[in-house]
């Protein structure tokens, strides 16, 4: 899949589409969606997820995770700062986009515990230049990705009226965003709505993108690298945790149907619907263990791995309350199996990797 990739000068209007999908629009404005970091893992499934609803798709993405093969042909893409604010008008003019998914960002737990500062730049910082671009244009939809560490330690299942007091810069630059969102939308009629990812995990059922980010750091990404032989061997950080198990929880979201739940919180908005923070999970968790179990299981291989000390940052578990986004959006998991998720997984490392689905 490759996109077209243009300099802001070159950009042409977007033409309204006929048929936009399940919402009903009559009274809204026609335009594109701008993802920013759509080129990236979970950037590069909503993209798909948004044009097989009918909606244009403009990119906009610095490229520093991101990678263009990952970008369906159908997609304009803008290289460029989320935080550039004249760019970003520019953009939103040039496209009559009348919705924004904002998704760039830095997102490694232990990195923002070494270095705060950058996690409140490319985070917090560039999220208020975006706001200032979208709200001298106007718009009918923000939505912002979010993360479950806004909670930090908080008891599971978590709904979203749970108390915020993230461990980490990352959860902290994150909630700040959140604020930022909730005081603007108010202020400036923007609808948004704030999805709290818990964890994201596999791969586009079909084969067309996945995550391709080197020296990645999520679990189920790691120990496919392992089980395919790209790297030697992974951690297991903390086994002393207050789990069945020792290792930590964690509710384990298909990336697909994360992707879905952004399209549903486009129509939800572009609707008339109100404002809404939703978390998005299945609302169960798997252990580090029962992971690696299924990826050592489903690939055929012994994973070999040693058990180290907890990492800063990390909760025991994180499991979510899922109840208000099932009967909010017209949203269902098509995905809610962690061997469906391991298998995707497993499959686009395959292809990635040049292996076949057999093995090497």
């Amino acid at each position: 899949m490759v996109s077209t990739k243009l300099t802001i000068s070159e950009l042409p209007r977007t033409p309204p589409p006929a048929d936009r999908g399940p919402a009903d629009r009559g009274t809204r404005r026609a335009g594109g969606i701008m993802v920013t970091g759509g080129a990236g893992y979970i950037g590069s499934h909503v993209v798909l997820a948004l044009l097989e609803a009918g909606w244009p798709v403009i990119v906009l993405d610095n490229m520093s995770t991101g990678r263009v093969r990952t970008l369906h042909r159908a997609t304009v893409l803008i290289e460029g700062e989320a935080g550039d604010r004249a760019l970003v008008q520019r953009a939103l003019e040039a496209h009559d986009v009348i919705g924004v998914v904002h998704m760039a960002g830095s997102i490694v737990v232990p990195d923002s515990v070494r270095r705060p500062l950058d996690y409140y730049d490319n985070n917090t910082v560039v999220a208020h230049a975006l706001l200032q671009a979208c709200t001298a244009h106007g718009l009918d939809a923000f939505v912002f990705s979010s993360t479950a560490a806004v909670y930090g330690a908080a008891a599971s299942p978590i709904p979203e009226t749970a108390a915020t007091e993230p461990l980490n810069a990352y959860g902290a630059s994150k909630l700040m965003i959140e604020r930022i969102v909730r005081d603007v939308g108010h202020a400036h009629d923007l609808p948004h709505a704030i999805l709290r990812y818990f964890n994201v995990a596999g791969a586009d059922p079909e084969g067309r993108t996945g995550q391709v980010v080197e020296n990645a750091t999520h679990l189920l990404k790691v120990a496919c690298e392992v089980a395919l032989g790209e790297r030697p061997s992974m951690a297991i950080f903390g086994t002393d945790y207050p789990t069945p198990d020792g290792t930590c929880i964690r509710d384990f979201i298909h990336v697909t149907d994360l992707a879905r739940a952004h399209v549903a919180a486009i129509e939800h908005l572009v609707g008339g619907g109100a404002s809404t923070i939703l978390n998005c999970g299945y609302g169960r968790g798997f252990s580090v263990r029962q992971v690696l179990e299924a990826v050592t299981r489903l690939s055929g291989r012994p994973l070999k791995v040693h058990e180290t000390a907890r990492r800063p940052g990390d909760a025991a578990e994180v499991v979510a309350d899922v109840g208000r986004i099932r009967s909010l959006l017209d949203w269902r998991p098509e995905h809610d199996d962690l061997d469906t998720i391991v298998t995707h997984a497993l499959a686009w490392e395959r292809k990635r990797l040049g292996h076949d689905s057999a093995g090497d």
